[in-house]
Order: structure tokens, then sequence, then C-alpha cells
């Protein structure tokens, strides 16, 4: 087995949530809705981590999006199975994040992620939906690889795989400004 991590085709994109704000994640890694569509902070790298499953991780801050056992959303640095969300398009080509682990337990229904009308991110067990919160169109900016997130750093004092974008050279383009890698050979 050669020293090859599996590369994912992931995209660079933008998350417009139809309450009209783009998602936002913060230096400090906390979330929230902005109108402004030109920052750097709304930067998402959506990695295929599944079948329809996403881990969506903030290209600056090189953070998760992650759900807890409690229905909130907050980031995590490691990539475990609270940063797991299905994927599934809703009508009209809006595209809905349910949480892989958690439902309701009655009734059994997905846990979103949602932003209510004031742009501020929501439990994920009051997000409906068939609700505006939780439709969001993706609006990709490039393809890129990835190195699959690897679950095992749970817990483990290992060296964390994947966390700081700075050093892997195939997110470092990514975080030159958000602007694609130039393919250009190197002129002398």
């Amino acid at each position: 087995k050669e020293g090859k991590y599996p590369q994912l085709k992931g995209i660079v994109t933008r998350l417009y949530c139809r309450q009209g704000y783009y998602l936002q994640m913060h230096p400090d890694g906390s979330l929230d809705g902005t109108k402004d569509d030109s920052s750097n902070s709304t930067l998402f790298n959506l990695i295929p981590v599944g079948l329809r499953v996403v881990a969506i991780q903030g290209v600056k801050t090189g953070l998760y999006i992650a759900l807890n056992n409690e229905g909130f959303l907050y980031t995590s640095e490691l990539f475990t199975p609270e940063c797991k969300f299905k994927e599934s398009v809703f009508e009209n080509y809006y595209v809905i994040y349910s949480s892989m682990l958690y439902r309701q337990q009655e009734s059994g229904r997905a846990w979103f992620l949602g932003l209510n009308k004031e742009g501020q991110v929501m439990k994920g067990n009051r997000v409906k939906k068939t609700k505006p919160a939780a439709h969001f169109l993706p609006k990709p900016l490039e393809v890129a690889m990835y190195r699959e997130p690897s679950l095992h750093d749970i817990g483990e004092t290992v060296p964390k795989a994947g966390v700081t974008p700075s050093k892997s050279t195939s997110a470092s383009a990514i975080m030159n400004g958000g602007k694609p890698p130039v393919n250009k050979s190197k002129t002398t």
C-alpha cells in the first residue's frame, strides 16, 4: 500500500440560504449568515465523505461544521461523525443538509443546518426541511481535490490530518485569497 492518500473531488463553494444570507464562518469558528458575497469567510470546502454525505469545512479556518446531540451547530477542529451531513436536493434545486447522527427520537424527523430570518444559525431540531431556513443554493467556485478527512484522529494525539490547510498543498492554493490555482508552468 503506497503512501498515497485517497483523493476526493470536492468543491469550493458559497452556500446561499433561501433566507437571503450566505453561510459564513468567522475566524473564531462562530457561524452566521451575511449578505456580503465577496467575503472569504463565506467560502466552504464541500468534501464528499460517503454517498451523498459531505463534510462542510471553512476554507479560511479549516474547521468543520458539526451538529451535536442537542441539535446545536458548532465548529470542530477534528473531523468526527458529528461533522457528517447528508446532502439532499429539495425541489427548486435547493439543497438541504441533515445530520447523519442525530434526529428527533419520537418522530425520526431529521435535524438540519439552517439560518433564521435574521441570519443566525438555528438549532437543528427547529429547522423544517420545507422551510426557507433549510434551503441552500451551493454556488461552486472551483473543483478541488482533498485528502479524505480521517476519523481516526478522534481522541488521539496524532498530528491532525487535514486540519492545517496551510501545510497541505491541495488546500494552499485555495487559501490564496480563494483564487483558483494557476496551472501555467512557471515562467523563468
